[in-house]
């Protein structure tokens, strides 16, 4: 059923930060502290310093930056000045800079040069000018005003804290305020935009879902995944509504990242199976994070898949979540205190009250039943304004009565959580069927000697097919031929793998919130497989 309670209010950023209290602690960083008092000063000066730069109302400014309190107080700053801060990743490099620099017509560029020794001034030199041609100045953090490739005006970040404080805020609710390229498969990114109100409306529905919002000292968050994805900015964002502290760190390190749960008795969390490896190896014992209540988590890599087991047998549950660009993450989350084989799961409930969710059949729209498979849509409070500079996308995006068309492939519980399943695109139609490659690559995890496996789709004499990559377990000897009698012996004729490839790693890309597998890449690997097969 679709809420029905009035939407509250919207508060712009400036509001909300200045309605914090000034003495309480706002962010750790190394071993420097910044309390929200701070935060605010350093906001008010770094928005004089970009108005005397001529950034305004809707201008934009890409933050090029790693989780740092600069990429904070800038992002508060073109808030208050009523401008759009564009997230780029730091591991971006000429092309990406380029185009998304260069699309989003960006007239100042922020980056820190010295950032892990990367050469972002060769970076730089590598992009085309002209495509550039907006952009007037480059901004830059922890290192004075050196040249960074670029034919701009260079000034040093110190240098906007030198202007006195800007105490008008031009920058209200209802403007658009960051801008995300969502990674699609297309070959220029869109620009998914989010207003201010919603970024502070969803923050406070996070804080409360994670328990951030209560009386008293106490919660504070770990915050390691960056600030230019949309996982690591909702948590930010959900720490800032709720007034608690925030650890961060410019690149994470696990052993650092766990010296500062404890040092701060840091209380959630949202990471990647990687990240939260990497916590479990820092610090031995049966209950390494006491302070830890829980850490949401999403799965990306295969070998990894009993992490949430295992991190539970030492004190450290982990919960399954959804989120995109479109919508915001930890748009829905499972709880703490569900069973481990519910808690895992992507997706959950909502953590809005008046968000909706549905799951609709992908060709006629049909809203469909509990345990139905089909595409995951979505309505609330955290939706974006737009995809900015694309009016026929964001018109594309939504249906009739106004849910976001996710693109995902779900099924809704009967308690009303969904469960996510797999982009549509990574979605098969075997046998007339839609059929999930989560579904087949688990069986094939029940193999002997199989570690880890990816299913993506293919053809065979013109006919739809599915395609696996299994790789083995250290000193396994996989056999196609065994591999697919497993299938055949538990799965649908249908369903069975028309090829099985034993490969040593499956191809991955670095992306904002960690490494993801590269699914096109598999689809173009099963396709030449098919190919030489039937010569």
């Amino acid at each position: 059923m679709e809420p029905t309670d009035p939407r509250p209010a919207e508060s712009s950023l400036t509001d909300l930060l200045a309605g914090l209290p000034a003495a309480a602690t706002a962010l750790w960083c190394g071993e420097s502290t910044w309390t929200f008092g701070d935060l605010d000063r350093a906001v008010r000066r770094a928005a004089a310093g970009l108005r005397a730069l001529g950034i305004g109302p809707g201008d934009r400014v890409a933050l090029w930056l790693p989780n740092t309190p600069e990429w904070y107080v800038l992002f508060l700053a073109l808030a208050r000045l009523g401008a759009v801060a564009v997230a780029v990743n730091t591991r971006f490099r000429s092309h990406e800079v380029q185009d998304i620099v260069g699309r989003s017509g960006c007239k100042a560029l922020v980056l820190w040069p010295g950032f892990r020794g990367i050469d972002f001034p060769a970076i730089l030199a590598g992009v085309d000018p002209a495509a550039l041609g907006a952009l007037e100045h480059a901004v830059v953090v922890g290192g004075g005003a050196a040249a960074v490739g670029l034919d701009v005006a260079t000034v040093a970040y110190e240098a906007l804290l030198d202007h006195p404080p800007l105490d008008q805020a031009v920058g209200g609710a209802g403007d658009g305020v960051v801008l995300f390229t969502t990674s699609g498969t297309t070959s220029a990114p869109k620009f998914v935009c989010h207003r201010q109100g919603a970024i502070v409306h969803h923050g406070r529905d996070v804080a409360a879902d994670f328990g951030l919002d209560g009386d008293g000292d106490g919660e504070g968050v770990l915050q390691v995944l960056p600030l230019c994805g949309v996982f690591g900015f909702t948590l930010a964002m959900a720490a800032l509504a709720a007034g608690r502290p925030m650890a961060i760190q410019p690149a994470f390190d696990g052993a650092a990242a766990a010296a500062m749960i404890h040092r701060h008795r840091l209380t959630v969390s949202v990471g990647t199976d990687d990240m939260v490896q990497a916590l479990l190896d820092a610090v031995p014992g049966d209950d390494p994070f006491p302070s830890l209540r829980f850490m949401g988590y999403a799965a990306f890599n295969p070998a990894l898949e009993d992490i949430a087991a295992r991190a539970g047998e030492r004190g450290v549950r982990l919960c399954g979540l959804y989120g995109m660009s479109e919508v915001h993450a930890l748009y829905a989350r499972q709880h703490e205190d569900a069973p481990l084989a519910e808690r895992v799961k992507p997706g959950g409930r909502p953590v809005s009250p008046l968000a909706a969710a549905r799951v609709c059949d992908p060709d006629t729209g049909e809203v469909l039943e509990p345990g139905v498979k089909g595409e995951l849509q979505l309505k609330g409070p955290s939706l974006m304004v737009e995809y900015w500079g694309n009016p026929a996308a964001t018109a594309a995006a939504f249906t009739a009565d106004g849910f976001l068309k996710t693109g995902d492939f779900a099924t809704m519980e009967p308690d009303g959580r969904f469960h996510y399943l797999g982009r549509m695109g990574d979605v098969l139609r075997l046998g007339g069927f839609l059929t999930s490659p989560l579904e087949i690559e688990e069986y094939l995890m029940t193999a002997p000697g199989v570690a880890a496996c990816q299913v993506v789709g293919g053809e065979r004499d013109g006919k739809p097919v599915a395609v696996a990559f299994v790789i083995g377990e250290p000193g396994a000897a996989l056999d196609e031929a065994a591999l697919t009698a497993h299938c055949r012996a538990g799965l649908a004729g249908y369903k069975v793998p028309a090829r099985v490839f034993v490969v040593d790693r499956f191809p991955t890309t670095d992306g904002p919130n960690g490494v993801k597998i590269q699914r096109a890449e598999l689809r173009r690997m099963a396709a030449e497989g098919m190919a030489a097969g039937a010569k």
